[in-house]
C-alpha cells in the first residue's frame, strides 16, 4: 500500500479520451484521463457514470441541457441517460467505473483501460 500521486500518473498520458486505470476500488477501476473536444453521445445501461474534474473544466451535455463542471467538482451521470462529455481546453479527470464496463457503452467501440 503505497500513496497514488494522481499528477504524476496523468503527466504519462499524452492522449485525449484514453482513460488508464491507476487503482483498484472494490470491483471498480479508479482511472484518470485528459479531455479535450468531444466524445461522442453513448450511454451506460446498468451503471451510474461518475466525474471528478481534477485540473480544468469540461461540460457535461445530457439531451436537452449542458452542465458546466469546474475543477473541484463532481458530475455523476444517472445510467440510461445520454451523455456527453467535453472540453475546450485540455482538463483532467477521475473516473470510477465497475471493472469491464466499456467507456462508450459498447465494447465494439470502447477504448482499452491500461493500467499506469
Amino acid at each position: 500500500m503505497t500513496p497514488i500521486n494522481l499528477a504524476e500518473k496523468l503527466s504519462q498520458i499524452s492522449t485525449h479520451w484514453d482513460p488508464h486505470v491507476v487503482a483498484d476500488y472494490n470491483d471498480n477501476d479508479i482511472m484518470v484521463v485528459k479531455f479535450q473536444g468531444e466524445f461522442p453521445y453513448h450511454l451506460h445501461e446498468d451503471t451510474d457514470d461518475f466525474f471528478l474534474v481534477l485540473k480544468g473544466e469540461m461540460t457535461m451535455d445530457l439531451e436537452g441541457a449542458s452542465y458546466p463542471v469546474k475543477e473541484g467538482e463532481v458530475f455523476i451521470v444517472p445510467k440510461g441517460v445520454t451523455h456527453r462529455p467535453r472540453a475546450e481546453f485540455e482538463c483532467e479527470v477521475l473516473l470510477i467505473e465497475p471493472k469491464g464496463v466499456p467507456n462508450t457503452g459498447d465494447i465494439a467501440t470502447a477504448a482499452a483501460k491500461p493500467r499506469l
